[in-house]
């Protein structure tokens, strides 16, 4: 049995990058837990506080009820601004991630590509990093980068950062059916197609990372760092 966290942006990124996986991990006898850093919703309205609470309430609700259809152990939030990470100290979102890695003490942590088009996608990358230093007692073996779809797919400026590139791939053919009754949860996140958070987008990315490698079904990653 290993301790598996997934450390997410913002309520569905759990399930868009990981989901498959996750359940995967589960099904073998894994602990798996997840960190939602953002709120969610707020960066619909004009200002944060357009949105009432009881949105992001609901929100958590279908966050929980998500968790159960794949097999999370425990989901936490830490309910930093939607979309607006790059108005919070960087340390500050370090420190919450660093709090759950001694909680938990994770051998494999699953989280965003920096180079994601959503700026929340690139701090939650970068305080990652920051937290799982490899000082002291260290317990992450292994860090890997998801993508996301509408984010990962969306950033066009190759100037700073390579497209995605993934060099791993996990067979999740017999764990599909749960991201999607995961994903399902999500009434408010969903879109139609051809959005591509929707479930024929997910359908779709899913066959052709599998296609890629020979897999009915898979989910690809980039491999950050492995401690063999």
């Amino acid at each position: 049995m290993r301790t598996i966290l997934v450390v997410a942006a913002h309520p569905d990124d759990e399930i868009l990058g990981v989901g498959g996986t996750a359940a995967k991990h589960a099904a073998c006898g894994d602990e798996v837990y997840a960190i939602i850093l953002g709120e969610g919703q707020t960066s619909r309205g004009d200002k944060r506080e357009d949105i009432s609470q009881d949105v992001v309430k609901e929100l958590h609700k279908n966050t929980m009820k998500s968790a159960k259809a794949i097999g999370y152990k425990d989901v936490f939030f830490a309910d930093f601004p939607d979309n607006r990470f790059d108005q919070v100290d960087l340390l500050d979102i370090v420190k919450v991630v660093e709090k759950k890695v001694r909680e938990l003490r994770p051998e494999v942590i699953y989280t965003h590509y920096s180079g994601d088009l959503n700026i929340d996608h690139q701090y939650t990358a970068r305080a990652v990093l920051t937290a799982t230093r490899p000082i002291g007692d260290y317990p992450v073996k292994e860090i890997y980068a998801f993508e996301t779809l509408s984010s990962t797919e969306w950033n066009f400026d190759y100037s700073a950062q390579p497209a995605f590139c993934p060099n791993v791939y996990v067979d999740i053919t017999e764990y599909y059916h749960k991201k999607e009754e995961a994903m399902n949860c999500y009434v408010s996140e969903l879109c139609e197609f051809p959005h591509p958070r929707s479930l024929e987008g997910m359908d779709v990315l899913s066959k052709t990372r599998g296609m890629t490698v020979g897999m009915q079904r898979a989910e690809a990653f980039m491999l950050i760092r492995k401690i063999g």
